[in-house]
């Protein structure tokens, strides 16, 4: 029906704007004063540009927390920001007239590049892979195979449940891997009896999906952060140097997990009975997409042989499925775009932080050498994990990381890569809530789980985790040659 102009249309076809909470108002007011105040105090110790930085660092930390616009659009406002404030395209002169400056200021397209940082690029070769591995069932198929040796005993099947789906998600995004799991899952749930035993069926997926996101550099947008927060001081990561470090630590966590759940929630005594076919598609598109898939992979893993970046691989599947026909153009829209973006907005973060000199006062405005290297991995492991908690794996990462890497770059120990890594795996640890993780929302949403109950599978597993990745693994890494 047409709505003739002058008119007010139906309430049917008005569109209204969701209204704010409390807390996005807070954010919202508090992230504008917050911003402003750089630019009418003078800080000491700190050029112009550092200044301007600042003001957009501290938006970034209240909106990231407070989310009173999405976490995107946080994103993508940085490095707007950053160009109209920092660079040489800049509305008003960055150095405040100050000669020994203009070294300091970059060009806009470097601000822009975050939006293609070889990162980037990467991840987006994994949603692609993720995204056709959803669409030809493959990921699907896969569970079906490898649940067949696991016998109907429930803590044994729920072992099945959680390594599959650890796998899923080291290739695949960890909300991807949740949902696909879950068909398989729902299903059994209903012929469990209510309480506890269903509980910690349904627990265990979220918490497989969260640690096998560490596992690998695609696995998680933390892992991506880091990699090209040390990128920017030129220290590269290859596919297969990120998979020696965290996955030994993702297997002791995930099977802790599986420990404490059995535990806690499943009676040795309970079975579960699951049966499941594969079906393969067997069209020549799905045919392709094996293959393509699967020499991805195959590169990614033997990056060490044939010294082809992980990046550069990243983009090949892109290329070959597009070019293929095997993938089309609604296919590309259908990829998590937002993550890409709000990687990238992280990304430009650091790269803001770094030139305008912030890093260097921020780091300074600490006696960091008296706390000791331990000390100093303990904190900020255990601040990344907390927030993790209560906000975004990926806003927590985006705000620690960058300043954690410029932190050590400036210590003799520990190591930039080190830090580096403590604080994005951390980052994905903190799983207590609903809001923690996609993964944990999708679960919530099941109705078989209760807060209380998400809590303090969350805090047990994720607490000694975290202990376990700061006190133990460093020891570790040393040892075995990887740092």
């Amino acid at each position: 029906m047409a709505v003739q102009h002058g008119t007010i249309p139906p309430p049917a076809l008005q569109q209204r704007t969701p209204s704010l909470s409390k807390k996005q108002w807070a954010g919202l007011i508090l992230g504008a004063v917050l911003f402003a105040l750089p630019f009418f105090f003078n800080i000491p110790g700190l050029e112009a540009p550092g200044q301007r930085m600042l003001s957009i660092f501290l938006l970034a930390i209240v909106f990231w927390i407070l989310e009173p616009i999405p976490l995107t659009a946080t994103a993508v406002l940085v490095i707007f920001l950053e160009v109209i404030l920092l660079s040489k395209g800049a509305i008003v002169d960055p150095t405040g007239g100050v000669e020994a400056l203009k070294e300091t200021v970059l060009p806009a397209s470097d601000y822009f590049a975050a939006l293609a940082n070889p990162v980037i690029i990467l991840f987006l070769g994994g949603f692609m892979i993720a995204h056709g591995a959803e669409k030809f069932g493959l990921d699907k198929n896969l569970a079906a195979i490898m649940l067949r040796p696991f016998p109907d005993k429930a803590r044994l099947t729920v072992l099945g449940l959680m390594l599959i789906t650890a796998l899923l998600s080291m290739f695949m995004s960890n909300t991807a891997t949740t949902a696909t799991m879950f068909a398989v899952v729902i299903p059994i749930l209903r012929t469990l009896p209510p309480g506890k035993v269903r509980a910690g069926v349904a627990l265990s997926i979220p918490l497989a999906a969260n640690v096998g996101g560490i596992g690998t550099p695609v696995g998680t947008p933390p892992n991506a952060i880091a990699i090209g927060a040390l990128a920017e001081y030129g220290i590269k990561v290859s596919f297969v140097q990120w998979m020696l470090l965290a996955v030994p630590f993702m297997l002791v966590v995930l099977v802790f997990a599986w420990l404490f759940l059995c535990v806690a929630f499943i009676p040795s005594e309970t079975r579960i009975s699951i049966a499941m076919d594969a079906s393969w598609d067997t069209s020549s598109n799905a045919k392709l997409f094996y293959a393509v898939a699967g020499l991805t992979i195959a590169l990614w893993m033997s990056e060490p042989l044939h010294g082809i970046s992980s990046n550069i691989v990243g983009f090949f599947p892109v290329v070959a499925l597009l070019s293929l026909k095997v993938m089309k153009g609604k296919d590309v829209q259908a990829l998590d775009w937002p993550v890409l973006w709000l990687v990238s907005g992280g990304i430009a973060l650091g790269t803001g932080v770094g030139a305008t000199g912030l890093d260097d006062w921020l780091v300074g405005s600490v006696n960091w050498k008296v706390l000791g290297p331990m000390m100093i991995l303990a904190l900020l492991g255990l601040i990344g994990f907390a927030m993790a908690n209560v906000i975004s794996h990926s806003a927590a990462a985006n705000l620690l990381v960058p300043l954690a890497v410029s932190l050590a770059i400036t210590l003799s120990e520990p190591s930039p890569m080190l830090i580096a890594v403590i604080v994005a795996i951390a980052c994905s640890l903190g799983m207590a809530l609903p809001i923690s993780t996609p993964p944990n929302a999708i679960a919530y949403a099941t109705k078989e789980i209760t807060i209380p109950q998400m809590a303090q599978v969350g805090l047990v597993v994720g607490t000694v985790a975290t202990l376990l990745l700061i006190f133990v693994m460093p020891s570790v890494w040393t040892l075995l040659g990887l740092l």
